[in-house]
């Protein structure tokens, strides 16, 4: 499951506006399966409730190495990180040699960018990483199952919302001017009124703009066309989308936080 399939991000977002109080845990769970389908969460059978006063799949058990897996659904699962201290979630988008939003351990980083994605659930004194993966079973069941394991508790260095838009900015127009000044078959991006991503209530408007424009130029990179150009000019094309990619990447990552930083003395 890649970037230009953002169950990460929605998760993000969606939970967010949840944890903060803009809705409630019916509407998140809701939103965040009408994008992907139904959503499990891979968890240790020892993890697993067997009766109401049994324990809950508590962060800490994930890390068991052989432990036999059970898959909880979605909502129950996060019911019960809220129970133990859930605060908030955080967003990765990292790409080979672009660790972006992850600081480890290397397990959880080599999944997540195996994936080019990950939430991180932020609890109390510790984090939870969440590897999403398409879970296809029979010919009409489609949905996700997300993977669970620990994550480093401390915070990846990433760019917060002004900054992330400036940089952004600049970045379109370096790209703009290098893929206009190729000759050969037209360049630029392909046209996308809209992605079928949206931040959730309770975000500011800036953030808002900018996830918005960021979702759609992702969307925008995956189909850019490559035929018909020189390997001089894929060099130039290539090196203007990298930068770009990488701009957009932060962007997101800036966008889908900005809830979290609002409430951030």
């Amino acid at each position: 499951m890649r970037t230009d399939s953002p169950i990460s991000a929605t998760l993000v977002a969606w939970g967010n506006a949840w944890l903060t109080g803009h809705i409630g845990l019916d509407e998140a769970v809701d939103r965040v399966e009408h994008a992907a389908g139904p959503q499990l969460v891979a968890v240790p059978v020892d993890a697993t409730p067997t009766t109401e006063a049994a324990g809950s799949p508590l962060p800490a058990e994930v890390s068991a190495p052989a432990a036999e897996l059970a898959d909880v659904p979605l909502r129950g699962f996060l019911a019960e990180l809220r129970g133990e201290g859930l605060t908030s979630f955080r967003l990765a988008l990292p790409a080979p040699g672009d660790p972006l939003g992850l600081t480890g351990p290397p397990a959880f980083t080599r999944s997540a960018v195996a994936a080019e994605q990950a939430a991180i659930a932020v609890l109390d004194g510790k984090r939870l990483g969440l590897v999403p993966a398409e879970d296809r079973r029979g010919s009409s069941y489609s949905g996700v199952r997300w993977a669970t394991m620990p994550a480093a508790t401390t915070d990846a260095d990433v760019p917060q919302l002004a900054e992330a838009e400036r940089a952004l900015t600049l970045t379109m127009r370096s790209a703009t001017d290098a893929l206009i000044g190729i000759d050969g078959p037209a360049q630029g991006f392909p046209s996308l009124d809209a992605a079928d991503e949206a931040l959730a209530p309770g975000y500011p408007g800036r953030a808002h703009r900018l996830g918005a424009l960021a979702a759609r130029l992702s969307l925008a990179l995956r189909l850019a066309e490559e035929r018909g150009l020189t390997s001089s000019q894929l060099t130039t094309r290539n090196e203007a989308l990298r930068d770009l990619d990488r701009a957009v990447r932060r962007a997101r990552i800036a966008a889908h936080h900005a809830i979290v930083e609002l409430r951030t003395p």
